[in-house]
């Protein structure tokens, strides 16, 4: 059977997934348990909180399934904001998605890769790393798409079998610790306690990513068949994942070591084998974080080009390659990726992106609502399982998280509105140089 070319190229099943696992495990779970146990002890809270945020995201995946089989074009929550709402609700969730959504954590996963690096070989510079890391991934992404996918699944079939590896001699060789797993009262006390609400923000950055393959919808086979089973493959796969491997770093670790450390998987492993185990699980995590890094410059760049074809004013970053790959809005997104691993500055901005990223992700599963009520008629090749219970979970989830962000984080949930009203700035005045032309 002859291969495809690579303008024809499309992205199947398995590379689907592994985009979606390749985003969703990153930066996230290997750094934020050490900052839940400030404030949550009981060992079944914590891995409740790791459910509760997995089911957050399974819930949103069966949402996204049905709005991305609906209406099938790449760009993610752009592309359905602008249906379902207005341009402007669509842009705004794009501009967030450019400037905050992918760039930032390319960055951060960057630069946590230079971190672990360093501690294998202590003479590296880790910026310079980060920042050569970058721009191979995108030479190897904006050279070929066929290529970029068979690199994807690589090294995420990769990541995955080093951390199920790391699971399972976990549990063989682990001291158990003085931690209680099994539900008690003090410990369901914590669960609706404001600290867990505001632990759901760290843990929904860890589980972001699950809707990584609605950015790449024009670029998938069938659609309408693939993509809720991308969702949802990708979704279930990461919630045992991620539950198992904190399980692992409570049941073998002292909280007194964990707490408050950044390097979560490198003290464990430091525990568990010994200095040179942890420098060896650092080396590779680095090598891990390669796939994070990768799936991110694969899937940003199509939410440029969406809305750089939908508006004149960014019309110069829609233009493909012969390969059919958005070369230049993959060159921006780059740029700004290099910069934040440069100024430093991201990780203040991730402090505040949580916010409007999670309220962008909550306006587009409620449009599954408005959509139905406003075009019954609309074909749906596939309906979201549960409906609307598993929708309704989803907000009001999300929306417990949210009303806690703003109550207990007003000045992010500030810095996260003006982020947005400078998108309404630039939307406006797209729209005058538009009509003026």
């Amino acid at each position: 059977m002859a291969q495809p070319s690579a303008a024809t190229y499309k992205i199947g099943l398995t590379t689907g997934v592994s985009i979606v696992v390749a985003n969703m495990v990153g930066t996230g779970v290997f750094t934020s348990l050490g900052f839940q146990l400030f404030d949550i002890q009981s060992g079944f809270a914590l891995l409740m909180l790791w459910a509760v945020g997995g089911l957050i995201a399974l819930c949103g995946a069966l949402s996204y399934g049905e709005l991305a089989a609906a209406m099938p074009r790449s760009g993610g929550e752009y592309h359905f904001l602008s249906r379902i709402y207005h341009p402007a609700i669509g842009f705004l969730s794009g501009w967030v998605s450019v400037t905050v959504g992918f760039a930032a954590p390319t960055a951060l996963a960057a630069m946590a890769l230079g971190k672990y690096a360093k501690s294998v070989w202590p003479p590296l510079q880790p910026e310079w790393l980060s920042i050569g890391v970058v721009l191979l991934l995108t030479a190897v992404h904006a050279t070929s798409r066929q290529a970029g996918s068979r690199l994807q699944v690589a090294v995420t079939t990769l990541k995955v079998a080093v951390l199920v590896a790391f699971i399972g001699v976990g549990l063989l060789m682990a001291t158990p610790q003085p931690i209680v797993f099994s539900p008690t009262a003090s410990s369901w006390q914590e669960m609706l306690s404001p600290a867990f609400a505001v632990s759901l923000v760290y843990v929904s950055y860890a589980y972001s990513g699950w809707n990584a393959a609605v950015y790449l919808t024009g670029e998938v086979t069938e659609p309408q068949r693939n993509l809720p089973r991308i969702l949802l493959i990708g979704t279930a796969a990461v919630l045992l994942l991620y539950v198992a491997l904190n399980f692992v770093f409570l049941y073998s670790t002292p909280i007194a070591s964990l707490r408050g450390q950044v390097e979560v998987a490198f003290v464990a492993a430091t525990q568990l084998f010994g200095s040179m185990g942890g420098r060896l699980m650092g080396g590779m995590i680095a090598a891990l974080l390669l796939s994070t890094i990768s799936s991110m410059i694969f899937a940003g760049p199509r939410v440029v080009q969406v809305m750089g074809e939908d508006l004149p004013a960014l019309a110069v970053l829609a233009k493909r390659s012969r390969a059919g790959i958005p070369v230049r809005a993959m060159l921006f997104q780059t740029a700004l990726t290099l910069l934040f691993i440069i100024t430093s500055t991201f990780e203040q901005v991730l402090l505040y992106a949580g916010f409007v990223l999670s309220l962008f992700t909550f306006l587009t599963v409620l449009g599954l609502f408005v959509l139905r009520v406003r075009q019954p008629d609309l074909p749906r090749p596939y309906r979201a399982w549960g409906y609307p219970i598993t929708p309704l979970l989803f907000l009001l989830l999300n929306g417990w998280t949210l009303w806690f962000i703003v109550h207990d984080k007003p000045t992010e949930s500030l810095y996260g509105l003006l982020t947005v009203g400078i998108g309404l700035v630039v939307y406006f005045l797209s729209l005058r140089r538009q009509s003026a032309e």
